[in-house]
């Protein structure tokens, strides 16, 4: 399995997919990411998120996270909402409420930061990520869900 793409993305877990991210060169990622494909596996990801929420660790978290992915072919990005409340997570493709917390990366950034495969503190303070709002929630998400280790 080396080939970075949807249909064999849709067909692995969690752990499988995170080995994929760490297997597949930047470049490749980057290719991928601003081609047709990128829709797809950002839908994906997402659609993986409520699954892997850790309840048990989010206490009394209440927030709406904006997740921006930069690098669209079109040269815009793509926000995806994710809702945590009442020990609950919910993704939305379109944001519907003002964020507590907006994150903004490169598709590469992201998909090793959901892949276990980056430090997003790291990210931040070297600039690969940029995060507005609530950055006690930025230090702590990654704490929210069960992120695979490749």
């Amino acid at each position: 399995m080396t080939d970075f793409d949807p249909a064999t993305f849709a067909n692995v877990g969690p752990k499988e997919f995170a080995q994929l991210v760490k297997s597949t060169p930047d470049d490749k990622i980057a290719q991928v990411m601003s081609g047709d494909l990128r829709g797809k596996i950002l839908a994906e990801v997402f659609g993986r998120m409520p699954s892997l929420f850790r309840a048990d660790r989010a206490g009394s978290t209440n927030a709406v996270i904006h997740w921006v992915i930069t690098g669209r072919p079109d040269g815009g990005s793509d926000t995806y909402e994710v809702v945590i409340a009442d020990g609950t997570c919910v993704v939305n493709e379109t944001p519907q409420h003002d964020p507590k917390l907006s994150l903004t990366m490169g598709p590469v950034e992201f998909l090793k930061i959901v892949s276990g495969g980056a430090n997003p503190v790291m990210m931040f303070m070297t600039g690969k990520l940029k995060a507005k709002g609530d950055l006690g929630l930025a230090a702590n998400i990654a704490n929210l869900f069960d992120i695979p280790k490749a």
